[in-house]
């Protein structure tokens, strides 16, 4: 019980009070930083686990991201593999090199006239043309 009584004989500030009151101002002023402190921390803990969290998201985002972006890739590998696979070359072409090419000048304009089409004509040889399947 002497405990006690030692703990509330110093909480009454009362005597204090009359004894020296720049005492009392500066543990009031103790008191008020003090709460001040533990607020600005209780709120920048606050904030950190906030943007903690919400870098958290961004990073998954991210990686999503990026996993999808792979798997793009590696269903477009493998249809180009399977397209690859069912083509065959044509029979005429033929195995060659740069030096075996022959080129060729582009004739001039001037000296052959573009002959005039219908527009009439045109589309009637195209409306006679079988169309093609596929590509």
């Amino acid at each position: 019980m002497r405990t006690f009584k030692l703990i509330q004989g110093s909480l009454l500030a009362g005597r204090v009070t009359r004894r020296s009151t720049q005492l009392v101002s500066i543990h009031c002023f103790m008191d008020i930083t003090l709460l001040v402190a533990a607020s600005l921390v209780a709120v920048l803990a606050g904030l950190t686990l906030h943007w903690q969290h919400r870098w958290t998201v961004a990073f998954d985002r991210l990686e999503s991201t990026r996993i999808q972006a792979y798997r793009l890739t590696e269903s477009t590998a493998v249809m180009e593999q399977h397209w690859l696979r069912n083509t065959t070359q044509p029979v005429n072409l033929v195995p060659t090199r740069a030096i075996n090419l022959v080129h060729i000048r582009h004739p001039a304009s001037a000296e052959q006239p573009s002959p005039k089409v219908s527009i009439s004509l045109f589309l009637s040889h195209l409306v006679s043309q079988r169309l093609r399947s596929g590509y």
